[in-house]
């Protein structure tokens, strides 16, 4: 297992990005429940976030796509509104140990 995120390093109500083995993700904390996602967007396969660490709209309710302005649920990560409607994030398999989000070294290979 590797700890990407430690659940301190995140407010609640936020996102944030990060990289491991090369490979980029973003969490959302919302209700204190952590989701994790591959950044990347399934229409074009973009990064999403506008801004380093902005992953969500103005009211925090939706996550959303810089490119197009898809928006995307944070529970599950689909797609309700532009270019990719219906299709949904790819959610990343993690625990939770001691404070710090972690993810199996082999789900860092399977994100293409």
């Amino acid at each position: 297992m590797i700890a990407v995120l430690n659940t301190e390093d995140i407010e609640e109500g936020s996102s944030k990005g990060f990289e491991a083995n090369s490979i980029y993700m973003f969490a959302v904390k919302k209700d204190n429940q952590i989701y994790l996602y591959w950044n990347r967007c399934p229409h074009l396969g973009t990064p999403l976030e506008w801004e380093e660490d902005r992953f969500l709209d103005a009211d925090g309710a939706l996550i959303q796509c810089a490119t197009h302005g898809a928006l995307f649920q944070i529970s599950d990560g689909r797609c309700l509104a532009g270019p990719c409607k219906g299709k949904s994030l790819k959610p990343v398999p993690f625990i939770i140990d001691n404070g710090m989000v972690m993810v199996e070294n082999h789900i860092l290979n399977l994100s293409t």
